[in-house]
């Protein structure tokens, strides 16, 4: 019983800290609708710099 409450404490816990994630900055407009931001076209070229420069390929 003590491991499975262990367990659900660690799971409640978010792995992913959003805080300083790509997606987050420089957003230039948000979808009226759906709320979904828009990235500026320099944000764009930067994920997709960082993405080519640290493919496993």
């Amino acid at each position: 019983m003590a491991e499975n409450k262990s367990r659900e404490k660690f799971a409640a816990n978010p792995i992913e800290r959003h805080d300083t994630a790509a997606w987050r900055g420089h957003i230039e407009s948000v979808k009226p609708q759906s709320n979904v931001p828009i990235p500026s076209e320099e944000s764009v070229q930067n994920a997709k710099e960082w993405v080519d420069t640290n493919s496993l390929s």
